[in-house]
């Protein structure tokens, strides 16, 4: 397919594109992609936000250009181009292309994503087969009806008479698990993870959203990103409030700047520092950090000459263990 789009782009560039778009959403729904990731995938491959409406399966989702999804009330404009998800039925899905004809690519786009669509949401809210990663999706999907969550839990094999938490894992999809008063919460054997609260399986979106923020506060575990690999959502408390004051990607606070420039004068520092605000004393952190006392000390001594701020006294240690933490949350 790549070498026949490649052709057709020599001959007419519309033309590889439109194959482009066809091989890009036979991927996805070859991978069994959510209604969620092809809206972002039509959004994406448009470059304007995509909106899918279906009143009478309560899907409502809207994706930015940029791959973020931002929901709105606000009906579609009737000009935007668009496709109905059955021959003959209303329009479902747009382009948010504003006094703009759809150029050939957009018809594809259209055509594609809403054959795609259809078929996700009839698994989804009808008849769906088991396993099927959809159905995960329209679970923790706050916007979904009650009873839809309800069917996709069933199609999974949960009962929903037992709670069950969501994991967040980058660049991996969502996981639900059963958790059963008095078991052991699963936590994965490699990479980070956030673990949201047991809930009730209707309130499944909830623990989604927890567990997406306790992704945020987790680290690789390595001396450039020391701190927790695994974090869940319910052991937080008010520290978790710090993820809506920190918003990721953008210009760090003055003491995140004063981390980086100091970790970049001294390598050992950030790993250092992570073992004084986790352990309860200097000699414990000194063998978190397996150094001497002595050497620890010296170290410390460095580090408050880099940051410009006590690390040692217990106001120093609260705003070092917020500076390490903000870090973390910083991550794009």
């Amino acid at each position: 397919m790549k070498e026949l789009a490649g052709r057709l782009t020599a001959l007419d560039p519309a033309a590889g594109e439109a194959v482009r778009v066809i091989a890009y959403f036979d991927r996805l729904a070859e991978g069994r992609a959510g209604a969620e990731a092809l809206v972002r995938g039509a959004a994406v491959l448009a470059g304007v936000p995509a909106r899918l409406v279906d009143a009478e399966r309560g899907v409502r989702i809207r994706v930015e250009a940029d791959g973020v999804r931002r929901d709105t009330e606000l009906p579609p404009d009737p000009r935007w181009p668009s496709a109905a998800l059955t021959p003959g039925g209303a329009d479902a899905l747009w382009l948010e292309r504003p006094g703009a004809r759809p150029s050939v690519v957009d018809a594809v786009i259209l055509e594609r994503a809403a054959g795609a669509v259809r078929l996700v949401l009839d698994r989804t809210r009808g008849r769906a087969p088991l396993e099927d990663p959809a159905l995960v999706e329209t679970l923790l999907d706050a916007t979904a009806p009650e009873a839809a969550r309800l069917h996709a839990a069933r199609r999974l094999g949960l009962d929903p008479r037992v709670p069950a938490r969501a994991l967040a894992r980058p660049g991996l999809p969502p996981q639900v698990v059963a958790a059963p008063a008095g078991t052991p919460v699963p936590e994965p054997s490699a990479g980070r993870a956030g673990i949201g609260p047991a809930v009730a399986v209707a309130e499944l979106p909830g623990s989604w959203a927890a567990a997406r923020t306790a992704l945020r506060f987790t680290a690789e575990g390595t001396a450039h990103d020391p701190g927790p690999r695994v974090v869940h959502a319910d052991e937080l408390g008010g520290i978790a409030l710090l993820a809506d004051l920190v918003v990721p990607g953008a210009q760090p606070p003055p003491d995140v700047r004063a981390l980086e420039r100091a970790a970049a004068d001294a390598p050992w520092l950030l790993a250092t520092l992570h073992a004084v605000t986790t352990t309860a004393s200097l000699r414990a952190a000194a063998a978190e950090a397996t150094v001497h006392h002595s050497t620890l000390q010296d170290r410390l001594v460095h580090a408050e000459q880099l940051l410009g701020w006590p690390v040692r006294t217990p106001q120093g240690r609260l705003r070092l263990h917020l500076a390490l933490t903000m870090r973390r949350l910083t991550r794009p």
